[in-house]
């Protein structure tokens, strides 16, 4: 009897090429798709690969994080693909972030699904791990629709309109089917993730004792989430009230599982995280570090100009002070209402997430202080590996990363895909759109949108929020989106979504520091860059040469 092979840790699913049957070589020897699904460990294998393709953001354009295509931050490379964002450069013929991939990823579900239907174990009854087999098995259908759902969503999110194969196609079907509106899209997305709940557990600890892995959590998570963009302004020009109360009421649903809590530390990197709903683990290596570290850290292995993402300071005025008064860098210095502000020492007493989320000159790392004023120890010009902003990029980097040579450390990245924060922020935001009263509760929305903003910020240990206006919510809502998922692939999407690309992208601020001989610092806001915007950019461009192959994906995105 052969041996089935149950993996009883970490579910790895992050691999670094992606495969399908016909060069699946990972199974003894088998080689034909009726061979892989006679066994179970091969079996696994293959929904193994479906999600692998589970999409990040540790550098996704070209080593760019996307947040370099936002208000957020810069990548030094002048020359870099994600500029082409920035300058308007990109068109159906020069697409950026082309996740066209993701439906090798759909058709993989989606074999995977025809094949396990006929799977048939039933010969190891008597393996001594054969009731696991099928409890496991119970959970790989619905597994592989809700990732088949999240693909489709993140295509959605790009595209608008969609191709939305379901079944296995022919090459010739692939090319001729017709795009899908993005209403449907969403609609099709929200019954398969109700669908997916009532099966899914939720956690594998005590089941398989896997991780990383979707749950019923995850399939609340993503029916939220694409609810939430849905409702929002670029898919809901007529402001439909029933769109924002559906988003709420599939936030409420999640909160009200009351399984997952927030944390006041990091979220990444941490297996047992209570606050992630879903992560991706990636392979061991400290390339993110490389890249992104202050040159000096670097020990030589990093050869300038520096391909980093750079926090803007657009991004660093948006955190208040621990008091809860916004803080502004303007041409004549900082400003701020905060009475204990001290515009000499600025980035103290600031939002504890300003020092998650970016590296300021005085802060602390590897033992030693981060010096960007002129003259300081990590200040270069660009070209030389400095930074263009002023500042350098804290989340998700792992201080414990070594490139000593002959002592080098390495660390392995979880890239967090979905955590609970984001649900409280969804129902904030969707309450206030939906009733225009941030202390509104019923029957049936039990919560208020005061409430669930609060919960984030005294997680954070930040003042409450006292609104005093519908407009000044909304306003503090979608700055609690842009501080609380700083570099979490959330900016970019915001933007588009909220439709305000003409109020942000247009100028990239950083700040220049001088020291003085008595030790006194002077900052001055710098533009570092003017970029370009048309409201076309609120969707992708479909790819040309997928319209050539099927034309009936015309008509091409508007404006494109």
């Amino acid at each position: 009897m052969k041996t089935i092979n149950i993996i009883r840790t970490l579910l790895v699913i992050v691999l670094l090429s992606s495969c399908s049957h016909l060069d699946f070589d990972e199974t003894d020897g088998l080689k034909s798709e009726e061979d892989v699904y006679k066994y179970f460990n091969s079996t696994e294998q293959v929904l193994t690969n479906v999600y692998s393709f589970l999409p990040q953001d540790l550098g996704t354009i070209s080593g760019a994080m996307r947040d370099c295509a936002t208000d957020d931050a810069e990548f030094a490379a002048t020359g870099g693909a994600v500029q082409s964002f920035n300058n308007g450069s990109w068109s159906p013929l020069n697409s950026l972030d082309n996740q066209w991939d993701l439906y090798k990823g759909i058709r993989a579900a989606n074999k995977f699904l025809v094949n396990i239907e006929d799977a048939d174990f039933t010969r190891f009854e008597h393996n001594i791990d054969y009731n696991l087999i099928v409890k496991k098995l119970s959970f790989f259908p619905y597994e592989a629709r809700l990732l088949r759902a999240f693909y489709f969503f993140e295509l959605a999110r790009r595209y608008g309109d969609i191709a939305m194969p379901i079944t296995v196609l022919t090459t010739d079907e692939a090319n001729n089917i017709q795009k899908t509106k993005f209403n449907d899209v969403i609609n099709f997305i929200v019954a398969e993730c109700n669908e997916a709940a009532l099966n899914l557990p939720d956690t594998y600890k005590g089941v398989t004792e896997q991780t990383g892995r979707v749950t019923k959590g995850f399939a609340y998570a993503l029916k939220s989430k694409a609810l939430l963009y849905a409702a929002s302004p670029l898919h809901n020009p007529s402001n439909d009230i029933n769109a924002w109360k559906a988003s709420a009421k599939a936030a409420l649903d999640l909160i009200d599982l009351n399984y997952y809590n927030l944390e006041n530390a990091e979220t990444a990197n941490r297996l047992d995280s209570k606050e992630a709903v879903l992560f991706r683990l990636n392979n061991e290596n400290s390339y993110f570090e490389l890249i992104n570290f202050p040159l000096r850290y670097t020990k030589g292995g990093r050869h300038t100009p520096a391909t980093a993402t750079f926090p803007s300071q657009n991004l660093v005025d948006a955190f208040e002070t621990i008091n809860g008064y916004p803080v502004i860098l303007q041409v004549d210095g900082w400003k701020s209402d905060d009475p204990a502000f001290d515009p000499k020492n600025p980035y103290a007493n600031r939002d504890p997430r300003l020092a998650r989320a970016v590296l300021t000159d005085g802060a602390m790392f590897k033992g030693s202080e981060i010096e960007t004023y002129f003259g300081g120890t990590d200040y270069a010009p660009v070209a030389e590996g400095g930074s263009p902003t002023g500042y350098f990029l804290k989340k998700y980097i792992q201080p414990e990363a070594d490139f000593t040579p002959g002592n080098l450390v390495t660390k392995r990245h979880l890239w967090v895909i979905y955590r609970y924060a984001e649900t409280l922020l969804t129902y904030a935001e969707s309450m206030i759109e939906a009733f225009g009263d941030a202390n509104y509760t019923d029957a049936t929305y039990t919560r208020s949108a005061l409430w669930a903003i609060n919960e984030v910020r005294l997680n954070a240990g930040m003042p409450l929020v006292t609104p005093s206006s519908t407009q000044d919510f909304r306003d503090k809502v979608r700055n609690e989106w842009r501080v609380e998922f700083a570099f979490e692939d959330h900016r970019f999407w915001d933007i588009r979504r909220w439709k305000i690309g003409n109020n942000t992208q247009e100028k990239l601020y950083g700040v220049s520091i001088n020291k003085k001989d008595d030790g006194t610092k002077t900052y001055q806001k710098t533009l570092y860059e003017t970029r370009s915007w048309s409201n076309k950019m609120y969707l992708y461009p479909i790819p040309q040469d997928e319209i050539f192959k099927n034309p009936n994906l015309a008509p091409q995105n508007q404006g494109w």
